[in-house]
């Protein structure tokens, strides 16, 4: 694996089991239970992470994390379908990108590579 890189991401959830369960039936993550309780998960790529309480959703005045998906409009309807909002609709220009706000209340973006 190349280093330096992005590897753990800590999402804020006022219900760690409901944003678990969303972003499992969203994106497909690996949801597991940790040593010390907490809810984690595996993207099945290179990127773990866990939902953590006690800290205000993400919004867009810092990063933006985007998860790249095979097909946007396709995903655009699990987000629905599980309990998220879209934020910003599906945008075509060199790639397509939409944003979306989870059950926590963050806001991420998905990335479908041009085609």
């Amino acid at each position: 694996m190349a280093t330096p890189r992005i590897c753990y991401l800590e999402i804020p959830a006022e219900d760690p089991r409901v944003s678990a369960d969303f972003y499992a039936g969203v994106f497909g993550w690996l949801i597991r239970e940790r040593g010390d309780g907490a809810l984690a998960f595996d993207d099945g790529g290179e990127v773990s992470g866990a939902f953590v309480t006690g800290r205000r959703p993400q919004d867009r005045s810092g990063i933006t994390t985007y998860v790249m998906v095979d097909d946007a409009e396709v995903s655009v309807a699990r987000i629905v379908k599980a309990g998220g909002t879209i934020e910003a609709p599906l945008g075509h220009s060199t790639e397509t990108i939409a944003l979306f706000r989870d059950p926590g209340g963050n806001v991420l973006g998905i990335y479908q590579e041009p085609a």
